[in-house]
């Protein structure tokens, strides 16, 4: 399945299984953590990438010096990813502008047609 072919159905389906069942869709990754930390992140693989494999969909968390722990963030913001894209989008429907804000643009414009108006040279003709 690729992003593109997926409805935010699927995403919502998706969103919908347990933390065990995402994590067997998922590569999961340990790597050295970049930034501060010290000793505890320089000493160990503990960040984690995961990513999930029927959407393409990678996330990161290096918060913890736990790998375990970071797992399972990462399970977390997949699945608040995946929620997201789920959500039904919103129908917009068409609609009309009321008579008052038709009114308030014609005046506008009319006010701005006078200003304009204004700044035309003076002939002589009268």
């Amino acid at each position: 399945m690729g992003e593109a072919s997926l409805s935010w159905r699927d995403y919502a389906h998706l969103a919908a299984l347990p933390l065990d069942e995402l994590e067997r869709q998922c590569h999961v990754e340990a790597f050295h953590a970049h930034g501060p930390g010290g000793q505890g992140v320089n000493t160990a693989d503990s960040a984690v990438r995961m990513r999930h494999l029927p959407t393409g969909i990678v996330v990161v968390s290096r918060e913890s010096r736990s790998q375990f722990r970071n797992r399972r963030l990462c399970l977390a913001k997949l699945r608040a990813e995946l929620e997201r894209r789920g959500k039904a989008p919103v129908v917009r429907r068409a609609t009309k502008p009321t008579k008052a804000s038709t009114q308030r643009r014609l005046e506008a414009k009319h006010a701005r047609s006078r200003v304009k108006e204004s700044r035309r040279p003076v002939t002589g003709d009268e």
